[in-house]
């Protein structure tokens, strides 16, 4: 069995999907980011980063259960597990490899910080927002290129790479984007939602999140807390 330890932000709806599209059985442990349960001990045991998603295989690859944290990380230990959506050859598999590398070293940090300053930061920085917004919207324009003419992100078959860009996306309007701007991207956009098994990970724990407007919740995720040593 899978216990995975999650929230329902982009990096926990990556692994929400990948384990949907495999079929694999999976238990739910919700880590409350906004009430600090990132920061508890039992979690950070697994997580030592404090960051979900994290991920306890009872039955890892030599029979013994394995743990892992890191987005990216899990999904390349599923795809290995299960076979799936990272391709055998190695001319493919790196081709999935580069765009998965895309999101996790540039897509993922810099449209969050793009939702951050427009959105969380107590004080509008002006130099910030332009800054971060004009980087989310040349992002999207790479992958907008890219997709032109193409299926899926990889350019061959669907594949994690494509799991693990889509859910940074749903926050298209927080970071200031037009999808008008982007056709070819946009209609991939459209095409992954109509996937069931993502309809289906998308409401993994989509009832338990609030908008981040009390002062916990801001204290949690931008306070000093997240710098304390542990």
């Amino acid at each position: 069995m899978i216990d995975l330890y999650t929230w329902p932000t982009p990096n926990g709806h990556k692994i929400h999907i990948l384990l949907e599209e495999c079929g694999l059985p999976y238990k739910v442990h919700a880590v409350n980011i906004g009430q600090g349960d990132q920061f508890k001990p039992k979690f950070l045991k697994i997580s030592p980063n404090n960051k979900i998603p994290a991920l306890v295989d009872s039955e890892g690859p030599d029979g013994q259960p394995i743990s892992l944290f890191e987005s990216g990380a899990i999904m390349l230990y599923l795809a290995a597990k299960t076979g799936r959506f990272l391709p055998d050859s190695d001319r493919a598999k790196y081709e999935v490899l580069q765009w998965l590398m895309f999101q996790m070293g540039g897509l993922g940090p810099m449209l969050g910080q793009a939702h951050h300053f427009r959105i969380y930061a107590p004080e509008k920085i002006d130099y910030a927002v332009n800054r971060y917004t004009n980087e989310a919207k040349r992002l999207y324009g790479v992958l907008d290129q890219q997709i032109k003419g193409k299926k899926w992100i990889a350019g061959g078959d669907y594949s994690i790479a494509d799991m693990a860009i889509f859910p940074w996306l749903r926050s298209w309007q927080n970071q200031g984007i037009d999808w008008s701007d982007y056709p070819n991207l946009k209609a991939w956009f459209d095409r992954m939602g109509e996937r069931p098994a993502i309809q289906k990970a998308l409401l993994v724990l989509a009832d338990a999140r609030k908008p981040l407007t009390d002062d916990k919740a801001r204290q949690a995720l931008f306070g000093a807390g997240q710098y304390k040593k542990r």
